[in-house]
C-alpha cells in the first residue's frame, strides 16, 4: 500500500465515521424533542434547519469518503485523483479544468466541511438545550 493510498483510505475512514456520528447526533434532538413535546416555535424550526444542514453535510462527507476510497484503490496518486476528476465530470458535478488538485488540498477541503458540520451540530444542541429549559418554565423536566 502506497503512502497516497493509505492517506486516502484513512481520510475516507475518518470522514465516514465523522459523518455518521454527527448525523446521528443531529437526529437525537429531533427524536427527543418530539418525545418531550417541545412546542413548535421559531426555536424549534431553527433547530430543524440546523439538523437538516448537518444531515446534508453528512451526505456530502459520505460521498467524499467514497471518492477517497476510489482514489486509494489506484496505484499512484495521479491515477487516483484523475479517476475522481473523471467521475465528477461524468456526474456533471465539476467541470474538467485540466489541473489536478493534490490529495492534501482535497483532504483540507473535506476538513473544512467537517468543521462546518460540527458548528451546525453545536448550534443544534445549544438550541435544543434552550428549548428544553424553556419548555418547563425553568422547572426541571425530570
Amino acid at each position: 500500500m502506497t503512502q497516497c493510498s493509505s492517506t486516502a483510505s484513512a481520510a475516507a475512514r475518518n470522514l465516514g465515521r465523522n459523518s455518521i456520528v454527527c448525523g446521528l447526533t443531529a437526529l437525537l434532538p429531533l427524536i427527543a424533542g418530539g418525545y418531550r413535546g417541545v412546542a413548535p416555535s421559531l426555536g424549534w424550526l431553527l433547530m430543524v434547519v440546523f439538523c437538516l444542514i448537518v444531515l446534508a453535510l453528512a451526505v456530502h462527507l459520505l460521498f467524499d469518503a467514497l471518492l477517497f476510497r476510489l482514489a486509494s484503490s489506484y496505484e499512484t496518486e495521479a491515477a487516483g485523483l484523475a479517476a475522481i476528476d473523471d467521475l465528477l465530470s461524468r456526474m456533471q458535478l465539476r467541470k474538467p479544468d485540466g489541473a489536478l488538485r493534490g490529495l492534501e488540498r482535497r483532504i483540507a477541503g473535506s476538513r473544512r466541511i467537517v468543521w462546518r458540520q460540527r458548528l451546525a451540530v453545536a448550534a443544534c444542541l445549544v438550541i435544543f438545550a434552550i428549548l428544553l429549559f424553556t419548555a418547563g418554565d425553568g422547572q426541571p423536566l425530570c
